[in-house]
């Protein structure tokens, strides 16, 4: 097998990692992270959603954050946004990149957006219509495309439809989670060989949860299906609200370690996430599930030293 000479990692642990923590997380302490993970050399950090802070209460700060970071050059900075309000606020905000959301599965995209997939096509449209009006980049998500929490199996005609209706929008980058953790590399395989005779694998990025401890092997899958761009957060940390059962993201530090460790270029210092990872496990007050982390950790005597 010719593994990629590089992947691209993009960091959605401030966004997704944090969206289901009891803990609320301060603001100056989230712009301390991210000002962390900015540093590390990730070159895509999603910061916040915009969305109606009763409904996800530990982002309720998202203006604050997105206006108090420390921005670097060559970094894009992206929020999530669910509707036209959220998206003035992310203009206004000045974030680089808005991500757009949707189910391929009928109940969970009405659990978590509280429509049908066919009300939800046009307020995306919407979304994305003003997103390039604006000059800035549209990222679309896809949850529950390997299985859903209260319908299990979903279709693969409803991916399809799903991903066409976005590309169709204009989103430069569809984003397929596995949002329960179910997948297994061979259903990942299957999924693939489907949406790439319809879109390019430079199109596609992935976005495992690690629930079942199957995300690096899913992983590896896609990299030998041609796709080079997958989602993860820092520590392991993640959850979605709407999807009873789903556990953190595949852990950035976990992810990094592997592709290292294969020769694959990722412009990431890992030394740098470690650190970054401490800190945010500190503020959490519980274990990160990061492999990785813990075992640096660990033979450090259970510190890295002080933060960055």
């Amino acid at each position: 097998m010719k593994w990629p000479e590089g992947v691209t990692i993009k960091e959605v642990g401030p966004r997704d990692g944090l969206q289901n923590e009891k803990t609320f997380i301060s603001t100056d302490d989230k712009i301390a992270w991210i000002n962390q993970l900015s540093e590390s050399g990730l070159k895509h950090i999603e910061i916040t959603s915009f969305v109606n802070p009763k409904w996800i209460p530990a982002l309720s700060d998202a203006t604050a954050v997105a206006t108090g970071i420390t921005k670097v050059p060559g970094v894009t900075y992206t929020a999530l946004v669910p509707n036209l309000r959220g998206l003035e606020r992310a203009f206004q905000s000045n974030v680089d990149e808005i991500a757009v959301f949707m189910s391929a599965s009928e109940t969970h995209n009405q659990k978590n957006i509280n429509k049908s997939i066919d009300q939800t096509f046009p307020v995306l449209r919407d979304l994305v219509r003003e997103t390039i009006m604006a000059g800035k980049i549209s990222r679309g998500y896809v949850s529950t495309v390997f299985g859903c929490p209260y319908e299990g199996h979903v279709k693969i005609e409803s991916v399809i439809r799903v991903s066409e209706n976005l590309f169709e929008m204009g989103i430069a980058e569809l984003s397929l989670g596995d949002t329960i953790g179910v997948a297994n590399p061979k259903q990942v395989q299957d999924v693939l060989e489907v949406l790439l005779k319809r879109f390019p694998a430079d199109n596609l990025a992935m976005h495992f949860h690690d629930t079942r401890g199957t995300a690096l092997a899913n992983i590896l899958v896609s990299l030998e299906m041609g796709v080079t761009t997958f989602d993860s957060s820092l520590g392991g940390l993640g959850g979605c609200p709407y999807a009873p059962g789903a556990s953190g993201n595949v852990a950035t530090d976990d992810l990094l370690y592997m592709l290292h460790g294969m020769g694959i270029h990722t412009g990431v210092d890992q030394h740098k996430l470690l650190h970054a990872s401490q800190f945010i496990q500190e503020k959490i007050g519980r274990t990160l599930p990061s492999k990785s982390f813990q075992a640096a950790s660990s033979a450090l005597g259970g510190t890295l030293g002080s933060t960055v």
